[in-house]
């Protein structure tokens, strides 16, 4: 398979930007300024912007890199560069790299992982890192690929005397050949992780399910020019957007161990470098919209989702949507000084990892049947100052903005946290994925009847799934329903099923399961009637249920 090809001669936003900059001057600024020839591309805005940000004296050596390369490294190149590093530890002084097999992508692609450790499975905290989940997005992609080398042959490999490192260097191989954000049936990969209904997700499911991850990050990139030159006449500014697990019911210690342990040195590595951060923020794609807000708190996304696996969840986006190849020595730097951080970070906290992960999981199961648990829950509107870089000139410039905060989260609606569910036999479907989640399931043994309650449908719409950006990419509708809580007793036959929320994923489950928001698995219709579903609110006796394995 050959090299993904760049879009055309010129960056896409080059037309918009001349129309902009109107003055004669100007529009020569727009021009393709003097870069090094592994760069030199077409810039969507003036040299001016183009001098904020120099390569930097490094050199990576990815197929990316080769001189005349028009395109990203491969997916056959991705594979090659895994097989060659994955070798026995007796044949690289007792570091073990073994390639993980996870299925293929829609079009056949195998989807591959490596595992890098210097002990025997499960004795360490595991950190696992993804990239390219956006076809679009490579410098994430390209950034994994160098810190395989580092780990099994270079100045990372130290880390892994603490902890353990699996990397999936491009989780969406058909976006990448595309070029495209979405996957081959076009869905958003990164928006799928509850639902499960892209082999792509699932297979990332698979991972943090298998090797019990502690720290999960993901790597993108955002949007430079497109609407913000549109909508507030002003280029992306920073090298590195980041934002961890913001969700509703996620434990706070994930959040304080997030932004103590590994958002704070992150911070400090990136500034000795001279990369500029920000936390993540995004601008809806419909024309006209200028509010500005933090990554969104539905629990669909890697990000969030994870967090509720009870792990460190920790986004990472550097500029690059838009500019095809522009910067990209800078744009993988930049996710290479931050990856570098947070394993060397997890090394150094991996015993208090180990910990919190257990105490964690151990929290949330001695939750079932007690307080309330939030259904839905929303940003925190406000304004703020946020630094863009003027398309003409090049310098800061501060525009104040609606800011949707994500870092204090708003209840929308709340309710008891049952024991658990009951789904009918017929809920096989969604019985299955959570199994693809980690979720412990039960199929009920002997019948018996169990005190709970029902869901009682008061109004329905058909709509689709949104979030901050806007309309999410998915060909499919979703039920749009209101509920009501009706007390019953629950007919509980052989051949059913019971989810215990007494386990650690219980929050994930809660997520799935109550019917009212656009992410569970009722509005989606992998549960096709509420009566196939209900709470139950006293403990069952699980005499003669098996767990399935």
């Amino acid at each position: 398979m050959t090299a993904p090809r760049s879009r055309g001669g010129r960056a896409p936003g080059l037309a918009l930007c001349r129309a902009l900059l109107s003055a004669p001057l100007l529009l020569a600024a727009c021009a393709t300024p003097p870069v090094p020839e592994a760069e030199a591309v077409p810039a969507p805005y003036s040299a001016a912007v183009v001098a904020r940000f120099p390569a930097p004296a490094v050199r990576y050596d990815t197929p990316a890199f080769e001189r005349g390369r028009e395109g990203f490294t491969s997916n056959d190149e991705v594979s090659a560069w895994l097989h060659r590093l994955a070798v026995p530890g007796t044949a690289r002084g007792g570091t073990s790299a073994t390639l993980i097999s996870l299925g293929k992508s829609q079009e056949g692609v195998p989807i591959q992982a490596l595992h890098l450790a210097r002990a025997p499975r499960g004795e360490r905290p595991l950190v696992l890192l993804v990239g390219q989940q956006h076809g679009d997005e490579p410098a994430g992609s390209e950034a994994l690929l160098v810190l395989a080398n580092e780990l099994a042959t270079g100045r990372l490999s130290g880390v892994l005397d603490r902890i353990d490192v699996i990397l999936l260097p491009r989780a969406n191989p058909d976006g990448a050949v595309l070029q495209r954000r979405v996957t081959a049936n076009g869905i958003d990969a990164n928006r799928d992780h509850l639902l499960l209904r892209t082999p792509e997700a699932t297979a990332m499911a698979a991972l943090t399910r298998d090797y019990r991850a502690v720290v999960v990050v993901d790597a993108h990139e955002h949007t430079v020019v497109g609407r913000y030159l549109e909508k507030f006449k002003a280029v992306q500014r920073h090298d590195m957007l980041l934002q961890y697990a913001m969700t509703a019911n996620l434990p706070e210690a994930i959040g304080r161990a997030s932004e103590e342990w590994f958002r704070q040195p992150l911070l400090g590595a990136m500034a000795r470098e001279g990369l500029m951060t920000e936390w993540y923020y995004t601008n809806p794609t419909a024309p006209g919209d200028l509010r500005i807000s933090m990554g969104g708190a539905q629990p669909d996304t890697g990000r969030n989702v994870n967090g509720l696996k009870n792990t460190i969840s920790i986004l990472l986006e550097s500029r690059g949507v838009g500019i095809g190849r522009l910067h990209l020595t800078r744009r993988v730097h930049s996710h290479v000084v931050a990856l570098r951080s947070i394993l060397q970070s997890a090394a150094l906290h991996a015993d208090a990892l180990g910990k919190l992960k257990r105490d964690i999981d151990e929290l949330v199961a001695a939750l079932a049947c007690r307080g309330d648990a939030v259904v839905l829950a929303g940003q925190t509107p406000g304004r703020r100052d946020l630094l863009f870089i003027d398309p003409m000139n090049g310098r800061d410039r501060a525009i104040n903005v609606e800011w949707n905060s994500s870092l204090e989260l708003r209840t929308i609606s709340a309710r008891p946290r049952p024991c658990g569910y009951w789904l009918d036999a017929g809920a096989s479907d969604a019985v299955a994925r959570l199994r693809a989640l980690g979720v412990v399931v039960q199929r009920v043994g002997s019948a018996q009847t169990l005190r709970g309650e029902r869901y009682r449908e008061t109004a329905r719409q058909s709509g689709q799934r949104d979030d901050v950006r806007g309309r999410i990419d998915d060909p499919e509708s979703i039920l749009r329903v209101q509920v009501a809580l009706d007390a019953a007793a629950v007919p509980a036959p052989e051949g059913s099923y019971y989810v215990g929320l007494d386990q650690p994923l219980a929050n994930l489950v809660l997520a799935a399961l109550e019917p009212d928001t656009q992410n569970s698995y009722f509005a989606n219709r992998v549960i096709a009637s509420l009566p196939q579903i209900a709470r139950v609110t006293q403990r069952p006796a699980a005499a003669g249920w098996a767990v399935l394995p």
